[in-house]
């Protein structure tokens, strides 16, 4: 009978996976693999170690299989298992907490909830965020009605986003390899990024995180951007010249940024990020909590037994 090692690290239900002929054995993700377990086919991984990983590539000879459940395989991939395993990923399982998130960050960006926030903690009353307002002033992020939000990286998690964003009353427009409508919303490819960024009120980033997307959001992107525009990451930290963004906030030519994810993390406390001007640090908090892995291992596992194409194969 083949075994299946799933974490401790997140509360799995268990059950709905007894139903297979397969030996289901949980393990820690901080320990070595025990002796006992080193001939395991499945593996199923969550924020585990790299010293965890390293030790499963070395020791688990029977490996057919690995289902990450974080969205992206750098974790698995760095391990240093062998090219044969098939490794597939939890992409999907994000997809509704990142999107709330993100909103969550748009929100508190538009809103200026830092503000209020910075000057609660003085015991302050920041009476120019309050009383009467103009309503959606030119020149200005202040509300998502009526507000261009572009979203680069157009997949699950921006339609999830997208529709949420419509219903505020935003225009949404994506960037992506590929140009075309992806539910109803208008799609472009990226050479289009030098007409689009112009016409763009909050930017939200979900790229992955790769050689190709590296700096992606450079020194000259963030200049074509409007100087009150906002640029939401919640993809990968990588994707952002952070020294440029910051030189682009100091200067006063961007209105302000709100980032979950960062090139070192945690963040350095030596980072010029965190006395930016208009930046709310997010610790990486859109995601982690995978839902409905479960349902996501079953399928596979069904699928593997059978012979079958798995999904969100690396």
């Amino acid at each position: 009978m083949p075994k299946l090692l799933y974490p401790t690290s997140l509360k799995l239900d268990v059950n709905s996976l007894q139903g297979f002929s397969v030996d289901l054995q949980a393990y820690d993700v901080k320990k070595l693999i025990p002796e006992e377990h080193t001939d395991a086919d499945f593996l199923v991984t969550w924020v585990n170690s790299p010293e965890n990983l390293k030790d499963a590539a070395s020791r688990l000879r029977n490996l057919k299989w690995i289902q990450g459940l974080a969205a992206g395989p750098n974790d698995v991939l760095n391990a240093g298992f062998n090219s044969n395993i098939i490794v597939t990923t939890g992409s999907g399982l994000h997809d509704h907490t990142v999107a709330e998130h993100t909103l969550g960050l748009l929100l508190a960006s538009a809103r200026r909830f830092h503000e209020m926030r910075d000057s609660q903690l003085k015991g302050k009353w920041p009476g120019h965020l309050g009383g009467a307002q103009p309503d959606r002033p030119a020149g200005a992020f202040t509300t998502l009605r009526d507000a261009n939000v572009l979203i680069w990286g157009f997949g699950n998690i921006a339609k999830k986003l997208a529709p949420w964003l419509t219903a505020l009353g935003a225009h949404v427009r994506g960037v992506a390899r590929n140009s075309g409508v992806r539910d109803g919303v208008e799609v472009y490819s990226e050479d289009k990024l030098p007409e689009l960024l112009p016409q763009t009120d909050a930017l939200v980033m979900i790229l992955p995180g790769s050689e190709s997307t590296k700096d992606a959001l450079s020194a000259e992107r963030l200049k074509m951007l409007p100087k009150h525009a906002w640029v939401v990451n919640v993809g990968r930290g990588t994707s952002v010249d952070e020294d440029a963004l910051v030189a682009a906030l100091e200067k006063g030519e961007l209105g302000g940024a709100a980032l979950d994810v960062f090139k070192t993390e945690p963040l350095p406390e030596s980072s010029t990020l965190w006395n930016a001007p208009n930046v709310i640090i997010s610790p990486h908090a859109a995601g982690g909590r995978p839902q409905d892995a479960e349902a996501l291992i079953a399928y596979n596992l069904r699928r593997f037994l059978a012979g079958q194409d798995l999904k969100n194969v690396i």
